[in-house]
């Protein structure tokens, strides 16, 4: 079959030095190999990825006349992203096109100015400095992506595919998102977001405050434990030891504990046949009920459903 510019959408893949390999190619392969998709990637000069040298198929000023574009990850958030792409991305905006980030891709969106006032999201490692160097960006570290409608971001690495099947799906549908996804061997959508991913920063200094306590909570987890409990534990005063849980892990005593409870869940989730019953008793929830409702709203989704994801094998 023939493909006109009437039943096809028009990608653009922004390419230039310090962008990610790997978003780049999953762009490449839900868009490029799409029979209803028009792509193009676009760069003002053969560009180094990583080990690979791309030649980009147009220049950068193409982004402005393509319905959607995409800017993938950007290896170092530190420097400051080529002006010709943040003005390019810019343009594209300005008339009219989609803009898509994918992992740290958002730091170049947010540069352009196209995320202020806006929700937004990026690898969670990275999600500090985003809000931390655009404070007029609200940065949820929690999600797969976020879709404002003309301005998209991704979260890290896998995150990308997630966005760019939800960009087939808001175009031509789900059937034509699942057909994407199953030529690609991945799920059509996955639930949740980048929470059930993300380890729990504790103190690593042998000499910090909390260095005996926090083990000696980790292996009382099933214990119902209070505030108190680990206060007299730290031989400190409850108001004392709240100062040095802020400090040392951003968060509370208590939401801390949670934390560990529900990281606990997953690695019995992961690595053994208990059952729900059994897990939120071994983690100090007490019912199913409780680990469900705790679970689900920490990392958004069900027990059932992270152990199908996750299982060991």
């Amino acid at each position: 079959m023939v493909r006109t510019l009437s039943d096809m959408h028009t990608v653009a893949l922004a390419a230039t030095d310090g962008m990610l390999s790997f978003e780049l190619t999953i762009a490449t392969e839900v868009f490029g190999d799409h029979p209803r998709y028009d792509f193009a990637v676009c760069g003002s000069h053969a560009v180094r990825v990583g080990r690979f040298l791309l030649e980009p198929d147009h220049g950068l000023d193409r982004l402005a006349r393509a319905g959607t574009v995409i800017v993938p990850g950007w290896a170092d958030i530190d420097a400051d992203p080529p002006a010709d792409l943040v003005d390019a991305v810019r343009a594209a905006h300005s008339r009219g096109a989609r803009v898509a980030s994918l992992c740290t891709g958002a730091f170049v969106l947010a540069a352009a100015g196209l995320l202020d006032g806006l929700r937004a999201t990026t690898h969670w490692a990275h999600t500090d400095v985003l809000a931390a160097r655009y404070p007029r960006v609200t940065v949820d570290p929690d999600v797969l992506y976020v879709d404002n409608g003309s301005v998209l971001t991704s979260a890290g690495k896998a995150a990308a595919m997630d966005l760019c099947l939800h960009l087939v799906r808001a175009d031509h549908g789900p059937a034509a998102a699942n057909d994407v996804a199953r030529r690609l061997v991945v799920p059509p959508h996955r639930a949740g977001g980048q929470a059930q991913f993300v380890t729990t920063p504790v103190p690593t200094r042998d000499d910090h405050p909390l260095a005996a306590l926090l083990p000696w909570i980790t292996a009382r987890l099933d214990e119902p434990l209070t505030v108190e409990d680990l206060a007299r534990q730290a031989n400190m005063s409850s108001r004392h030891l709240g100062r040095h849980f802020r400090s040392a892990t951003g968060t509370t005593p208590l939401r801390w504990l949670l934390t560990q409870r529900i990281r606990r869940a997953q690695e019995l989730l992961e690595n053994t046949d208990s059952g729900i019953d059994a897990i939120a008793e071994a983690v100090g929830m007490g019912t199913a009920t409780t680990l469900r409702r705790h679970f689900n709203r920490t990392l958004g989704v069900p027990p059932d459903t992270y152990r199908r994801t996750f299982r060991s094998r």
